[in-house]
């Protein structure tokens, strides 16, 4: 029954949708960071524990359902013109939630005022951020989980990608989202991320696909440059209070030296 365990092809498989989802997943890591940076770390981690382990459990209820999977990307509707599947409306559905999420985190940003306290207080506002972050995982996995039915046909090998995608995510949005805490600036970056990641999925539901290297290729860079930011104005930082420590210890040496 488990004869194909020992089969090469099959762990190749393994290692290529996991290595598939993984990738896949960097749009996820993004929205975690951002979607939990309002919630105090230790409070974050557990709803970013919470969001992943039941999106997880609910992209597995969706690798046992694999008809109705492949099912989605028949056309049921028009729209303007336009044929539209179960597919295409989810992700367009998805894609306006990150561009809405996206533009009403930059413009509290940019006018620099915190969002007002939710109705219902800290419990309710946990309480949607981990269904944010279970909804958008799911509208993520989408593509995913297509992906995997086209190269994979053993559901427990699917399962198991999955699982160490989740796992990898899992990881990755900690150290993520406590750098995005510790460098402010590099929130507006993710947000951008978020706001691109948002077109792109409406493209895709309305039939123009975008390849996602693009994507993947402008985030790498666009984050390249902030990196060199980040490192320039730590520099700046510590040379500051260099100088500073100097003349509070010495004034007129640190004077003569400044001149």
């Amino acid at each position: 029954m488990f004869n194909w365990l020992m089969d090469p092809d099959v762990w190749a498989s393994l290692l290529t949708l996991t290595a598939l989802e993984i990738v896949l997943g960097i749009d996820n890591v993004v929205f975690l960071s951002v979607a939990t940076s309002s919630l105090p770390e230790k409070v974050a981690a557990r709803a970013r524990r919470l969001g992943l382990g039941l999106a997880l459990l609910f992209r597995i209820l969706l690798l046992t359902a694999i008809a109705a999977i492949i099912a989605l990307d028949a056309k049921v509707v028009a729209l303007f013109g336009v044929a539209l599947s179960w597919k295409d409306m989810i992700l367009l559905a998805g894609g306006a939630f990150l561009i809405y999420k996206a533009v009403v985190h930059l413009h509290e940003e940019v006018e620099d005022h915190a969002a007002p306290e939710p109705i219902g207080g800290a419990l309710v506002h946990f309480g949607r951020v981990v269904g944010q972050i279970v909804l958008i995982d799911l509208v993520f996995s989408i593509d995913s989980i297509i992906t995997a039915v086209g190269l994979v046909r053993q559901v427990p090998v699917m399962i198991a990608a999955v699982i160490l995608a989740v796992a990898v995510m899992y990881v990755a949005s900690g150290p993520v989202a406590g750098f995005i805490s510790r460098h402010p600036t590099t929130k507006v970056l993710a947000l951008a991320f978020l706001l691109l990641i948002g077109v792109a999925l409406v493209a895709d539901g309305l039939g123009f696909h975008i390849p996602r290297e693009y994507i993947y290729s402008a985030m790498a860079f666009a984050s390249l440059v902030e990196a060199i930011n980040v490192a320039a104005s730590s520099a700046r930082r510590r040379r500051r209070a260099a100088v500073a420590a100097l003349e509070a210890r010495d004034p007129p040496a640190a004077g003569r030296d400044l001149h």
